[in-house]
């Protein structure tokens, strides 16, 4: 698996904004990524050290239009927990 197939996009929301001053940014992930996968594929490709890596596997809510009813597709979320002495990842930088 290709590094960029792992990580997905980053998770911009209140709460993931929130948690960017302690150093924690969310990102949806592939659905059969580990936490040894994901770890590496930020290092590499935001260049920072990566202390934790915490992921939820996110079901897709129930959805109706009319009369027919379905579910959206599930995911997956990584929390990551970069070191103290690591630098913050720029893409969230100007978001804050």
């Amino acid at each position: 698996m290709n590094t960029y197939d792992v990580i997905r996009r980053p998770l911009v929301t209140e709460q993931s904004m929130s948690e960017t001053d302690i150093m924690k940014y969310a990102f949806e992930v592939d659905v059969s990524s580990n936490k040894i996968e994901i770890r590496k594929a930020v290092e590499e490709i935001f260049g920072v050290k990566v202390m934790s890596v915490n992921t939820i596997n996110m079901y897709g809510k129930q959805k109706r239009q009319g009369v027919h009813m379905g579910r959206r597709p599930k995911w997956k979320k990584a929390v990551v927990r970069l070191a103290p002495e690591s630098k913050p990842i720029e893409f969230f930088e100007g978001m804050v």
